[in-house]
């Protein structure tokens, strides 16, 4: 599919930008009318891309969104196809203001509700798993090979439960014994195991490991969810005499789990019990005009309910801080956000990258740059409510509002560190056309533009591509609000229906491989 003549062939987003979006295939020596001006077009400008407004000189910066995206590494001539042959991120200059725009939020007319399953710890479900936590790479297999007993008619006499999963890795030894790498990966299998979507797990180890199972009980305080105070089913592949031994101790302990879980029922509750995760993955030139706005209007509206949603990707939010900067509650919490853009500036030096290799090739051939360009129309899914709280990864959200959790920007990574902290709904915004999927979490995918929409329609649950042919941005960010309501409670998501989420589940490497 093409845009049709709906659709404007460029966008200006700011009357003080440099550049302009097209939105459709421009033409080389087309004349584009800007401002009461014209502007003879010296390339083809492919849609999602940018060409410059006015001349600029070498070193000069470029404006998009009314921020600084980047430097002219050449001269740039009206008309001009702006991207990486002349446009780099160059050295960060940022000027940073506390809780400049910080705004009171306002109530919702009207409280809004959805069915889940309410836990014993408070917390609000929106799926009923069982789960076979892995505690390291060589009880992997074992731990999918009990799942698997579980598949398809296996469970038709639990209907009430969504299915068991095996989450399973390939860290969990060759790991420091009391390092921030093993227990960054114990805080993640911890937040997995008693996350609200899991009604009950199993804990399944080889016995050698680095990750003892003990050890994550314990630091952890982790129990079996449907008896408080006892510890949970703990199988371990030398213990039980082999492979196949273990396998059948592990069908067993899924067995007594399952009458509880089918137990479970759907109730209503509040819209402030959801928590979700906002991610971006596959970006184009559209995603910071269409999708992520759009989540952004729907995120607001969860927090003006009273609900959390939480922003990620530290790496692809460098360079775009200043700006939730100006939203923290307090300076420590903006001080804490400045301090993980340092980090991660120390960290890729370590590795002998920069933070600018963060746009995939995906993302240029889309339009996008520079990670500035990138960063500032990713920090658009973060709406526009105040900044309450900054979170390490995978730390359990104990926070309501709007809040950020330091995350890499590769999706599986960052959606592992969400799922851990216990976001219980994930929206997915793509331009390129991601299929990720999340168990035990739904994960909603919001496509940037028609185009994906139409050639992926299976993939994607929403179409925040018709903001380009007229829909106005509340339109759009209210269908994505209603979708979260009505997948939390039980709709399925098209990664659902195609049975996607068992692969995805990827806890942060952090440390060293011993």
């Amino acid at each position: 599919m093409t845009l049709t003549t709906r659709a404007p062939k460029f966008l200006l987003l700011r009357p003080e930008d440099d550049v302009a979006v097209a939105v459709q295939p421009l033409a080389a020596g087309e004349t584009i009318e800007i401002d009461h001006r014209e502007i003879r077009l010296l390339a083809d400008i492919p849609a999602g891309h940018k060409f410059s407004l006015t001349a600029l000189a070498p070193g000069a910066p470029v404006r998009k969104y009314g921020q600084v995206i980047g430097y002219a590494t050449a001269a740039i001539s009206p008309g001009e196809h702006v991207h990486t042959h002349n446009l780099t991120a160059g050295e960060q200059r940022q000027e940073y203001e506390f809780g400049t725009e910080v705004r009171p939020i306002e109530p919702p007319a009207a409280p809004r509700t959805f069915l889940g399953y309410a836990r014993p710890d408070g917390r609000v479900g929106t799926r009923n798993y069982l789960a076979i936590v892995s505690t390291v790479n060589c009880s992997a297999s074992v731990s999918r090979y009990i799942a698997d007993r579980f598949r398809g008619d296996a469970l038709r006499a639990y209907p009430n439960v969504d299915g068991v999963i095996a989450i399973t890795h390939k860290l969990g030894c060759g790991m420091t014994t009391n390092g921030e790498d093993i227990r960054l990966l114990q805080r993640v299998l911890a937040g997995y195991a008693r996350h609200p979507n899991v009604a009950g797990y199993l804990l399944c180890g080889l016995g050698c490991e680095v990750n003892q199972a003990i050890t994550l009980i314990e630091r952890h305080g982790l129990v079996a969810l449907e008896f408080e105070r006892q510890r949970p089913p703990v199988i371990t592949i030398q213990e039980e005499g082999g492979v196949t031994k273990a396998v059948e101790a592990g069908v067993r302990a899924v067995e007594r789990l399952l009458p509880a879980a089918n137990a479970c029922r759907r109730t209503p509750h509040p819209a402030s019990d959801l928590i979700l995760g906002l991610e971006c993955g596959g970006s184009d030139g559209y995603s910071g005009i269409t999708a992520n706005p759009a989540l952004g209007w729907a995120a607001d509206e969860l927090v003006r309910h009273g609900g959390t949603a939480v922003l990620s990707e530290t790496p692809e939010t460098y360079g775009a801080e200043h700006l939730l900067v100006r939203r923290a509650i307090s300076r420590e919490v903006g001080e804490k956000l400045i301090a993980l853009m340092r980090w991660w500036e120390r960290y890729t030096a370590i590795h002998g990258a920069v933070i600018d290799n963060n746009p995939a090739p995906g993302n240029k051939a889309g339009g996008l740059t520079t990670i500035y360009e990138k960063s500032l129309g990713a920090v658009a899914k973060g709406g526009t409510m105040p900044l309450v709280e900054v979170y390490r990864y995978a730390e359990p959200i104990d926070r309501r509002g709007f809040v950020f959790m330091d995350t890499p920007g590769y999706d599986p990574v960052s959606v592992t560190g969400l799922v851990a902290g216990g976001c219980n709904i994930v929206c997915f915004t793509t331009g390129r056309g991601s299929v990720f999927g999340c168990k035990p979490v739904p994960s909603i995918k919001i496509a940037s533009n028609p185009m994906l929409y139409d050639r992926m329609p299976d993939d994607m649950d929403i179409n925040a591509g018709a903001i380009l042919l007229g829909a106005s941005l509340e339109d759009v960010g209210r269908a994505i609000f209603e979708k979260i309501l009505a997948v939390a409670s039980g709709e399925k998501t098209k990664s659902e229906i195609h049975g996607i989420g068992d692969e995805e589940f990827n806890p942060w490497l952090i440390g060293a491989c011993l």
